[in-house]
């Protein structure tokens, strides 16, 4: 890591992981996509149609353990929908279904999903100075300002059917990762002072993309102009393999002809309200950043109990 990291608005936080969230997996998968994608402003009748939806089979309950935070987390994230603050890339409209698996798959309203990810040549905001290997233009040339940005990271608070939608871009990929977005839900919390406070961590995970869009994605402005070895969702050392339940996102393109055009993108989180661990991930899902180290005041192993997982 180089250049000089100036105080900042928003503070790191040491690496959390927690355990008992999960992402939905089968048919809830669907239902979950569907009722993301309907109109914000559900009628009664219709938001009692989409929760009965979700709560069909038992698909939910089948809890994903979580995943460590990585090593480019950052606290105080702002709660707004548009997290793109500038950045280009192809358009991602991000719909999450936040549901209680203990109980029936009913909705949680209130809930914050929280968000963040590489912009398209594999920097993160409050990092830019790590080297995403291969072949990547500098994030900025002023070093003493480029970690004060606060892009590609925020909060939405649920609606009434435990629906989030996230306005932002397709995310680029670094060095050994494949492309994914890191996500926290919360509850218990509160909207205050533009971020969210208080409350606990349910579940810590990520969400991934499948490998024939995303390459096709990375061949793209500004996507292409990072060149060198992506790591495909086989070769990841977080994704396990296991579709929707393991976070693959349900993806549906605006224009099948144009993909520059954008995506949309869904999942169903199933969580349990009552869970909060605020130790260890699993096991196996270490890694280290882009320039083999984090920053000096970036979380570390020890704070994890397990290597983090970037």
């Amino acid at each position: 890591m180089t250049g000089i990291h100036t105080s900042r608005t928003i503070t790191r936080r040491r690496a959390l992981a927690v355990t008992g969230g999960t992402v939905a997996a089968g048919g809830l998968a669907v239902a979950g996509y569907q009722s993301a994608f309907a109109d914000d402003t559900t009628s009664g009748t219709e938001a009692t149609a989409t929760a009965s939806a979700t709560s069909t089979g038992d698909a939910c309950m089948t809890l994903m353990s979580s995943v460590t935070e990585g090593p480019y987390y950052l606290d105080g994230a702002l709660v707004r929908k548009d997290i793109t603050e500038g950045k280009s890339g192809v358009p991602l409209t991000l719909r999450l279904t936040v549901v209680d698996a203990t109980d029936g798959c009913t909705p949680v309203p209130g809930a914050a999903v929280e968000i963040w990810h590489c912009d398209a040549w594999g920097y993160y905001s409050g990092y830019t100075t790590a080297n995403p290997g291969g072949s990547a233009p500098a994030e900025s040339e002023d070093g003493s300002t480029a970690d004060d940005a606060t892009y590609l990271r925020g909060y939405q608070i649920a609606n009434a059917n435990g629906v989030v939608k996230f306005e932002t871009v397709f995310p680029g990929w670094y060095t050994p990762r494949t492309c994914h977005i890191h996500v926290k839900v919360h509850t218990g919390g509160a909207k205050e002072d533009g971020t969210y406070e208080g409350g606990k961590v349910n579940y810590t995970g990520q969400f991934f993309f499948d490998d024939e869009i995303a390459q096709e994605i990375f061949t793209l402005e500004p996507y292409s102009r990072h060149s060198g070895s992506y790591t495909t969702l086989d070769n990841d050392m977080v994704y396990d393999g296991g579709g929707a339940s393991s976070g693959l996102l349900t993806l549906k393109a605006v224009k099948k002809t144009d993909p520059a055009r954008g995506y949309k993108g869904s999942l169903t989180l199933g969580i349990d309200p009552d869970a909060e661990n605020t130790g260890a991930g699993g096991g196996g899902e270490g890694g280290t950043p882009p320039s083999g180290e984090p920053p000096a005041d970036a979380p570390t192993d020890s704070a994890t109990g397990s290597a983090s997982a970037s």
